[in-house]
């Protein structure tokens, strides 16, 4: 790629101007110090909050899921270059890296090129594509510092997620524009990623907005004969944050623009490829209200926009709107109920390119879903939540989502846990109307591919030891049932299908422990 000389001079320029920005920010007292996690004890990070186990904000430490929370100084401390990286901080994910600066990353097995598992939400917009049933992890370039923490659910999440939340959920959540004050700028150099971003916020009557822009370059790999594979990537993005806050109500206004080239290592006969070209935008809304009693309403629209040139395999145009709303019951007794709803809507098209091809070359999806959940306080130690989804879509029709879960507060330091799950994951376009031909043979998508579904038994235990250590086991064992799969039709046709029952069962072990010297704390 030649973009990498580009990117610094670029870099150089706005990096004087926000170092300047940020210098004089400081003089005037108004940076903020971001919060610093090392130096919290292990009774305060499990009052962590975490949104992703109920919707609603709950101590880390009383969560009835498997549950590990990456922070924003976490992050700062790995040194990790992209939220691909910051995740393997986490013990329940398998994080592999493939060419091009792309990742598969999935959890509780199913590591492969389609790992379709495991749902991915940036500040509540999912990145679940509906054409591959999977996430590009290629194009999702978040700021690691404006990352405030990554909670990453292991277990099936489809009562309030929805479908396709099987092995786990991902929930990115970034920083408010408030905590991001003054200017940024960083700049590299270095084999393995070179380029220049900077970052700018500032305070406005009832809240603050941030702005930010990146350039960075990643050189070819190489074979072990120093032969360039060709796999070089090359990243500009840009997007913004505004943030407000009257009275009871808080709004939220973000998005984001970004183009990527990437190069395509060729396999034979193939001996060369154009480099892959990705770009997109996104906008994103979200308005809450605190009501009395301890009840909230809010409402989350957004719009995705993604243009992929996969020279030589695929070019998609894809166009994503949704909009959710969550009401949160006041507390009602022993009961804490929670309801809402979600429409999606995607539009797709697919270009045909060397043999590969949609059958039809357009699409529009819809889904439609709604939820309840409710916990209940059997007692001051033992709470059992019970939900419901009931999501629809085309392919397969109407999909029930049950889960049931216990948490048992043994001890002010010992708590268990136990969960029962259904969820599916459904069609994508992929399984139903892929057409593949080459000189080896040809591969369809089948017809009647149905919802591949998972039945999901769970059971936790974490335990804290003082100040000093702490752990969490959790089993689980999974009965997974039309499962995709490749099989023959004639010699020479292959179609997707479902194979018979899968079953899979393991053991999950997290240990968090401190040590007060270093001042620093390390996750296994």
């Amino acid at each position: 790629m030649t973009k990498t000389g580009c990117s610094l001079k670029w870099g150089l320029v706005t990096g004087c101007i926000c170092s300047q920005s940020l210098t004089a920010f400081a003089a005037a007292g108004g940076a903020a110090a971001p919060e610093n996690f090392a130096n919290l004890s292990l009774e305060e990070l499990s009052d962590v909050r975490v949104v992703s186990v109920s919707k609603r904000e709950e101590r880390l430490g009383d969560a009835p899921a498997s549950v590990f929370v990456i922070t924003a100084d976490d992050i700062r401390r790995s040194g990790a270059r992209s939220l691909a990286e910051a995740l393997r901080m986490a013990p329940n994910l398998h994080v592999a890296q493939t060419p091009a600066g792309n990742y598969t990353i999935t959890a509780r097995g199913f590591a492969g090129n389609s790992a379709n598992k495991q749902l991915v939400m940036i500040d509540g917009r999912s990145v679940y594509t509906p054409l591959l049933s999977g996430v590009s992890w290629d194009v999702q370039q978040v700021p690691v510092d404006a990352i405030e923490r990554i909670e990453v659910v292991s277990g099936p999440g489809g009562t309030l997620w929805g479908t396709n939340a099987v092995n786990g959920v991902i929930n990115v959540i970034t920083k408010p524009a408030s905590s991001t004050l003054g200017g940024m700028a960083d700049l590299r150099w270095g084999q393995a990623q070179s380029g220049a971003a900077f970052r700018y916020g500032a305070a406005m009557d009832d809240g603050a907005w941030r702005a930010y822009g990146m350039d960075y370059a990643m050189p070819h790999g190489e074979t072990l004969a120093g032969r360039p594979l060709g796999d070089a990537w090359h990243n500009a993005q840009a997007g913004f944050r505004a943030d407000w806050l009257r009275g009871s109500d808080a709004l939220t206004v973000q998005g984001d623009v970004y183009r990527i080239g990437a190069g395509q290592i060729p396999t034979p006969p193939i001996t060369m490829l154009s480099a892959a070209s990705m770009r997109g935008t996104n906008l994103m809304g979200h308005w809450s209200r605190q009501l009395y009693g301890g009840a909230s309403l809010s409402l989350l629209a957004y719009y995705d926009r993604t243009e992929r040139d996969q020279v030589g395999v695929y070019k998609e145009n894809l166009d994503v709107a949704d909009l959710q709303a969550l009401y949160n019951f006041a507390p009602l007794g022993r009961h804490t109920l929670a309801a809402g709803a979600e429409y999606r809507f995607a539009r797709d098209k697919v270009a045909v390119t060397s043999g590969t091809a949609f059958h039809p070359e357009r699409a529009a999806m819809h889904w439609v879903s709604l939820y309840g959940q409710d916990t209940i306080a059997l007692s001051e130690q033992l709470n059992l939540t019970g939900g419901l989804r009931i999501e629809r879509n085309q392919y397969t029709g109407t999909e029930f989502l049950p889960n049931l879960r216990l948490a048992w507060k043994a001890t002010a330091s010992t708590s268990w846990w136990a969960a029962l799950s259904r969820t599916v994951r459904a069609p994508s376009r992929v399984d139903r109307e892929i057409f593949f031909a080459s000189p080896r043979g040809t591969l369809s998508g089948g017809p009647n591919f149905e919802s591949e579904t998972a039945r999901v038994l769970e059971t936790g235990l974490r335990q804290q030891f003082g100040n000093r250590a702490s752990y969490s086991l959790t089993v689980y064992r999974a009965l997974y049932d039309k499962l995709r799969t490749i099989k023959p039709v004639t010699r020479r046709y292959l179609r997707s299908a479902m194979a018979w029952k899968a079953k899979r069962a393991g053991w999950k072990p997290g240990a968090v422990s401190r040590s007060r010297p270093t001042g620093g704390s390390t996750r296994a």
